[in-house]
């Protein structure tokens, strides 16, 4: 196993994150992710976002909220036509 390098990890960083890769690219990329404190911390961050994106995804929005967006919707529509 190589050190893939930080250009390389960043570049296949969302890959990595969500195993859509290779086992020997996944354990060179860990491998860098465990030596390299700056693409571990991208990691860390780029793990957190998407966590957080799709806690909020699962989410309802409000009713009043979704009343809204629906109205302006139709309101956009109706004047495209």
């Amino acid at each position: 196993m190589s050190d893939c390098g930080c250009a390389k990890a960043r570049q296949d960083l969302e890959e990595y994150l969500r195993n859509e890769m290779c086992k020997t690219e996944h354990a060179d990329i860990r491998a860098h992710l465990e030596n390299c404190p700056a693409c571990a911390e991208e990691a860390l961050i780029a793990t957190t976002l998407t966590e957080v994106v799709s806690r909020a995804c699962k989410e309802t929005a409000p009713e009043e909220l979704r009343d809204q967006v629906l109205a302006r919707l139709r309101a956009v529509q109706a004047t495209a036509h």
